[in-house]
């Protein structure tokens, strides 16, 4: 997938594309469903697809102190748009002056004028533009047969539609099976794996420490999780794991959350690799211990609840397959 940055102001950008058009964070079911349609298209008619997106968010810009924490990083954003075959992404700087872009302007002068898209697919509840004044409605009516906008079915979870708000929601409570159903994966959480202060190696069970790029993270407990390691050009290492979200109130209170894992039957140094955490299961909330022993005791209690709810999934999918 070809990126571009700061599209608005760029004279090489792809035209004939058939696109999408939004924020695109989290890249949930709903949005899928969108982009499956736009690469499904591109293909039929060999264009290339595009999404077209805005950073920052535009609320950062027009509502600060309201702005929602982004589910994806940029980078795993970039790496989910390209699993789902999109051949470009083009991004719009958000700022206060492009704020004043009325929506017709921004159609006509970039979607029409400087990409000339063959399609546009879009939810069917999409806003953009000054006011929030453009719509799917708007879309259809400047694109006319040139270049038609259609939308797309939002996708449902409990009869109502899947959406980034929801998911933030369930991460920030913790229930990131629930999460998980919305997004199509699990939630993950992605950083560099720092040097702590060894109290789990001293409990004796020994803890990779994130220092995450995420904003959001699950609510503070203690989670089944995935480790993967990111491992350059070879097969990325794999480890089922526990971990810890939230400020270690037996051990040591820390100021700002953190994100640890045990990962299950490894030994190794990851020092400095860049790792990916998946959320699968809470099992428990944070709390502190009366004592060490007491802490010990638990998290073997953890570690063991893990390891079960591993060997059942994994027994379940042997029975499907």
């Amino acid at each position: 997938m070809k990126v571009l940055e700061d599209a608005w102001n760029r004279a090489d950008l792809p035209r004939g594309a058939v696109a999408t058009i939004g924020n695109y964070d989290g890249i949930h079911r709903g949005q899928r469903a969108i982009l499956d349609r736009v690469v499904e298209r591109a293909l039929s008619s060999s264009r290339p697809s595009a999404v077209v997106t805005f950073a920052p968010h535009p609320a950062r810009v027009l509502w600060p102190d309201r702005a929602p924490r982004s589910l994806t990083t940029p980078e795993q954003k970039q790496r989910l748009l390209a699993e789902a075959g999109i051949d470009w992404l083009l991004i719009v700087r958000f700022d206060d002056a492009f704020a004043e872009t009325p929506a017709r302007e921004f159609v006509e002068k970039f979607l029409h004028g400087r990409l000339d898209l063959r399609e546009i697919h879009v939810g069917a509840g999409f806003v953009f533009g000054k006011g929030r004044e453009g719509d799917l409605r708007l879309l259809q009516e400047l694109g006319g047969d040139e270049h038609p906008a259609h939308g797309v079915q939002e996708v449902e979870a409990g009869g109502v539609p899947i959406s980034s708000t929801r998911i933030r929601e369930a991460v920030a409570m913790g229930r990131v099976d629930v999460a998980e159903w919305m997004l199509g994966r699990p939630y993950e959480v992605t950083g560099l794996v720092s040097h702590g202060a060894g109290k789990g190696t001293q409990l004796g069970w020994p803890t990779i420490n994130l220092a995450h790029d995420n904003e959001l993270l699950p609510a503070h407990g203690v989670y089944v999780t995935m480790v993967q390691v990111e491992e350059g050009q070879a097969p990325a290492l794999l480890r089922p794991s526990v971990a810890n979200v939230g400020v270690r109130p037996t051990v040591h209170v820390d100021s700002v959350p953190t994100v640890e894992c045990h990962l299950l039957d490894f030994d190794g140094d990851l020092y400095g690799r860049r790792v990916f955490v998946e959320f699968l299961k809470r099992l428990r909330g944070e709390r502190a211990f009366p004592s060490l022993e007491l802490l010990q005791e638990q998290i073997e209690s953890d570690v063991g609840a893990a390891k079960r709810y591993f060997k059942r999934t994994q027994s379940e999918t042997l029975e499907v397959v």
